[in-house]
């Protein structure tokens, strides 16, 4: 069931305890409640804003498909989405702009995934968890949670102030960019190798290529960082800039403006959005980008999503990864509660694979400013399948067995011989992006959503 916080009382014996208290109602909490709670087991999530909130990261990946079948919810995710059917990349420095279609990849079936407004899929998950049987709170904001050799008391306030409390002999944290586990445990660790923000906001009446190619995502790369570009299916677009610490901290004038002068900096994007205007007229910064932690688990809590580990958003792995890990983490609650003599191998399984995905991915976001890495997108060629094994890493094909990892260690040693063959290219290259990702201290939005 959902239960509005404003109308939840104190809690009775049969709902003050529970097999799993999921903190979060993303799409890594719902999904795992949802899991769960079809098991049989006794399910409390706990979201502390009311649905629908907004969020961002409305791109989904085609390896999400399946994910969304295995749940019971395509149908559904279909008719609020517009098809996404690849990516296009504009180099202002090549002079030049290039479509990639999900299908050049080494899965065929993998063609294509949606572009969503993230407040509508998120209602929707959740929706779907108290469905399946999971006790889904809204205005539930978790203020602590002790562990103890049972299970762990978990302490909550609801809106209207009153305090609530729980046993739960297991805790999944799918808190997202709040980590809340992590900062009370101090397990997170900003990423020295990545540092960027974002200032984002949605325009109506941008322009929309035609056919296939409208639910395109376009990424224009400029000096200070990259664009990105999403048409929605209710007509608008949204667009953001992710940039350097150097860049947000040059910031002397309101949010909005600063923002339409960084559009500027683009003149493809600035074509495209020359007739459009800002719904609400809200712009949003955030800060503090790239994360992860020193472990995802211990005997009777995990870590999901967003909660344990957050990478550059260019090629839209977000929700995947974190619903994904939700699948796993389920299967992980079920071994500690039925089979806790395999619990420890479980959990060190678990460890490995939720490094995997992040790892994977940000070999490639680590090196996407860097000319040798763009020539490749602007310039694509598929010697050993190396093109196919790229794409499907864009889809996010990477834990369904598809043989594309020899590829990808080719594609990457081309890499490094191309950078190799161009030293001084490279070296410039390399000195540019550590005086990037320096880290010049907060930045405006840093952790939190701000808004103007």
């Amino acid at each position: 069931m959902t239960i509005d916080s404003s109308s939840a009382g104190m809690s009775t014996a049969d709902s003050d305890s529970c097999d799993v208290f999921v903190i979060g109602g993303g799409p890594a909490g719902a999904t795992a409640a949802a899991l769960l709670a079809r098991q049989g087991r006794r399910v409390v999530m706990a979201e502390k804003a009311h649905h629908p909130r907004f969020h961002i990261g409305e791109s989904l990946l085609p390896a999400n498909v399946e994910l969304f079948d295995r749940l019971g919810v395509r149908e559904r995710v279909e008719r609020i989405g517009m098809a996404k059917w690849g990516a296009e990349f504009v180099s202002q420095e090549h002079g030049r702009s290039v479509r990639l279609g999900f299908g050049e990849g080494w899965d065929k079936k993998l063609t294509h995934a949606w572009q969503v407004r993230r407040s509508d899929l998120d209602e929707i998950l959740f929706r779907h968890a108290a469905k399946e049987g999971a006790t889904a709170l809204e205005g539930c904001r978790v203020r602590d949670v002790v562990f103890d050799a049972e299970g762990a008391t978990v302490q909550a306030t609801l809106d209207d102030g009153s305090s609530r409390q729980w046993r739960a002999r297991f805790v999944i944290d799918a808190s997202g960019r709040d980590t809340f586990m992590a900062n009370r445990l101090k397990s997170k660790l900003k990423n020295p190798r990545h540092n960027s923000s974002a200032l984002f906001g949605h325009f109506r009446n941008a322009w929309r290529a035609e056919g296939m190619y409208e639910g395109y995502i376009t990424i224009f790369w400029f000096k200070h960082g990259w664009f990105w570009y999403i048409p929605l299916a209710d007509g608008t677009v949204s667009v953001g800039a992710v940039c350097w610490p150097y860049y947000l901290k040059s910031r002397d004038k309101p949010l909005k403006e600063f923002f339409a002068d960084t559009i500027a900096l683009s003149p493809e994007l600035s074509e495209r959005l020359k007739d459009a205007e800002l719904v609400d007229d809200a712009v949003y910064a955030t800060g503090n980008y790239s994360y992860s932690g020193t472990h995802c688990t211990g005997e009777r809590y995990l870590m999901l999503g967003d909660a344990f580990a957050f990478i550059d958003p260019v090629f839209s792995s977000g929700v995947y990864l974190a619903m994904h890990s939700a699948f796993e983490g389920a299967e992980l609650v079920a071994t500690t509660l039925d089979q806790p003599s395999r619990a420890p191998a479980a959990r060190r399984a678990f460890e490995r694979y939720m490094r995997k995905g992040p790892k994977e991915f940000s070999w490639f976001i680590f090196r996407v400013t860097n000319p040798t890495m763009r020539e490749f997108f602007m310039y694509p060629q598929n010697p050993f399948r190396v093109k196919e094994a790229l794409m499907s890493l864009l889809a996010g094909d990477i834990h369904n067995g598809t043989p594309i990892w020899r590829s990808l260690r080719i594609l990457k040693t081309i890499y490094y011989a191309v950078s190799a063959a161009n030293p001084r290219r490279t070296w410039h290259a390399w000195q540019r992006r550590r005086r990037n990702i320096r880290d010049l201290g907060p930045l405006a939005g840093e952790n939190v959503l701000e808004r103007q």
